[in-house]
């Protein structure tokens, strides 16, 4: 059982973490690098999304934060120090960790000690993919036996990130973030992986297996201050020989967060962030009009949702460990895939993953 959060980064995700642990019940303490960060969480970003700060909420500077006695660890900071934060959070031995996506930078440097640091661990690592554990992706996978064998898959996260400059006013772009810098883990690649990681997600739950070969094109804005991928689309194969795609973009207004599951008997078809923060599934059957399930929520339900599903992994009342929708490997793999795509747009020809030589960028090769 939780009862005491602490949570790295007092960003965005941060307090959304803060806030859904604190409607969970457990005791939160909120550290950031930055005093001026941690002001603004009281006086600023937390009461204007929530009502009010809850005096509940420990604050501490990184260097005076405790390091004992957590049940979860969360990492909400730039993905450039993830993995280094992760590492040292594995060393206070919580019974779970979740670090915000992307995992970490597309150079893949300390992925592998990561990996191998957490196979020794006792403690349950997961990777902040949310959309995975939603209600709507859930009941996908549900539905999934009925399409028959799945024959292709196409996810879309096209999203105009002015929502999120809009979420961090402070920043008046994203030269003054990792946002503007793909090799930081930021663009379109990094930013909406949640279109790779859902991908893997679906493809892996219909026994496709995992991503073997990337073929990309990505298109990069660069004027000599920032450096990022703007659009980011993939064709993708997996072991089993399936085929689908992928596009991810910062550019794209209104926003466009879509799936589409083909399979032999008919389709499913997901839509994210309808009429505000609902999500929307549509059945289609061959011969049968569709069926349009909706899931209604608000923003902070998504990480509440994300949460519970901790909670019920550690209680092995969840899903097995290894196959949760947000476990450490799902985060390593789509990690693979943002690599394999940025060498791929590169060298301008398809990049082959060979998982059997580790979590390294020894496994792409051309």
């Amino acid at each position: 059982m939780i009862k005491k959060v602490k949570i790295i980064g007092a960003g965005s995700i941060g307090n959304h973490l803060s806030h859904a642990s604190r409607q969970m019940g457990w005791d939160v303490d909120l550290c950031d690098i930055d005093s001026a960060a941690l002001e603004r969480t009281r006086n600023q970003i937390y009461p204007a999304r929530y009502g009010a700060w809850d005096n509940a909420i420990r604050l501490f500077t990184s260097d005076n934060a405790p390091t004992e006695g957590y049940d979860l660890i969360c990492i909400g900071t730039p993905p450039d120090v993830h993995i280094p934060l992760a590492v040292k959070a594995l060393g206070e031995n919580p019974k779970a960790l979740l670090i915000e996506k992307p995992l970490c930078r597309p150079d893949l440097k300390q992925m592998a000690e990561l990996a191998a640091d957490a196979a020794k661990s006792k403690t349950q690592v997961f990777v902040g993919y949310d959309h995975a554990v939603g209600g709507a992706s859930s009941y996908m996978i549900a539905e999934l036996p009925d399409l028959g064998t799945l024959e292709t898959l196409d996810v879309e996260f096209r999203e105009y990130w002015g929502g999120i400059f809009a979420a961090h006013p402070w920043l008046s772009g994203p030269s003054e973030t990792y946002l503007g810098y793909w090799r930081r883990g930021g663009g379109a690649s990094g930013e909406h992986s949640h279109a790779i990681h859902l991908w893997q997600h679906f493809a892996r739950s219909a026994g496709a297996g995992k991503v073997i070969e990337v073929s990309a094109e990505l298109k990069y804005v660069r004027d000599g201050v920032v450096d990022y991928d703007a659009i980011c689309a993939l064709s993708l194969r997996t072991e089993e020989g399936m085929v689908g795609r992928v596009i991810q973009d910062v550019i794209t207004r209104p926003t466009r967060k879509w799936a589409r599951l083909q399979g032999q008997n008919g389709a499913l078809e997901w839509f994210g962030n309808q009429k505000g923060n609902d999500d929307m599934v549509i059945r289609h059957r061959i011969g049968s009009d569709a069926e349009t399930t909706w899931f209604h929520k608000t923003r902070p339900d998504d990480f509440v949702r994300e949460l519970k599903h901790i909670q019920a992994q550690l209680q092995g009342s969840g899903i097995s460990p290894m196959i949760s929708p947000i476990s450490l490997e799902s985060g390593l793999d789509t990690m693979m895939v943002v690599a394999a795509a940025h060498r791929s747009a590169t060298e301008r020809r398809v990049v082959l993953i060979d998982y059997a030589k580790g979590y390294t960028e020894a496994a792409l090769h051309s």
